[in-house]
């Protein structure tokens, strides 16, 4: 039976960021934006702040299956979105329980490394990354240095960005989201890769750095999903949502970096 004015919910299970501007509290604020009730699944708890992350602690496995038990327990969850995970056991953990639930829509955020260059996913996780979690994605968001960890090599080439977007499609992932940020020039050429082909999305760089960018991108994504957009449509609404939250964000601290405005 139908609940009158049932929310479209999207779960986040992710790191927590006492900035407010990343992790689970960006994917919330995501969630909130586009009209989606946002749960959440906190993997890990981060001091940090617009300057960088000065401490990491995981949460205990029982309770992070604790806090995705109870919502699967009792929401009708759309779309999970994965950020910051932080290490094999709590990949192998996140992945079972997925595997378990089977939610429609998965978005996978291979969080590694932060903007301030903070290490957020074990060496040894990657391989737990590859094995467990990228075969459950429908869309993997890596930016271009995540990219190379999961791949082995650099990519500097766009030959080589075309290979890499096919040989993570081989990994097991449904579709991938190639970001370029990190990459050179004025433009910025994000390249979505499906079993339909490649697709580009090009827009200005912005001469701003921006915090929680990856998080926000992934959760607007799985927002979209939940909400019946297409993996296609998702990403490219997503893309067009976080440049406009980075053109309108602002500087909450003393850091450099810019909070997006969700």
């Amino acid at each position: 039976m139908a609940v009158p004015n049932q929310p479209i919910i999207a779960l986040t299970i992710a790191g927590s960021d006492s900035g407010g501007g990343a992790g689970i509290q960006a994917d919330l604020k995501t969630f909130h934006a586009h009209g989606v009730h946002g749960l959440s699944a906190i993997a890990a708890i981060t001091s940090q702040n617009t300057r960088g992350v000065t401490a990491v602690h995981p949460v205990p496995l029982l309770h992070i299956r604790s806090q995705i038990e109870a919502v699967f327990d009792d929401f009708p969850i759309a779309a999970v979105k994965t950020g910051m995970l932080g290490n094999a056991a709590t990949v192998r953990l996140v992945a079972k329980a997925l595997r378990k639930r089977k939610p429609a829509w998965v978005v996978i955020d291979p969080v590694m490394i932060s903007t301030s260059g903070s290490r957020l996913l074990d060496e040894d996780a990657i391989e737990a990354v590859i094995k467990h979690l990228i075969p459950l994605a429908d869309v993997l968001t890596p930016n271009l240095p995540e990219a190379e960890a999961l791949l082995g090599h650099r990519l500097r080439t766009t030959k080589q960005l075309a290979e890499a977007g096919h040989a993570l499609l081989a990994l097991g992932a449904r579709g991938v989201l190639l970001k370029g940020g990190h990459g050179r020039g004025n433009e910025v050429i994000d390249r979505y890769f499906d079993k339909e082909g490649t697709m580009e999305i090009r827009h200005a760089r912005l001469p701003r750095e921006g915090h929680g960018t990856g998080c926000t991108l992934a959760s607007a994504i799985a927002a979209e999903l939940a909400k019946g957009a297409t993996p296609r449509q998702a990403v490219r609404r997503a893309v067009a949502y976080v440049q406009r939250a980075l053109k309108n964000g602002y500087r909450p601290g003393s850091g450099t970096a810019y909070v997006l405005h969700h």
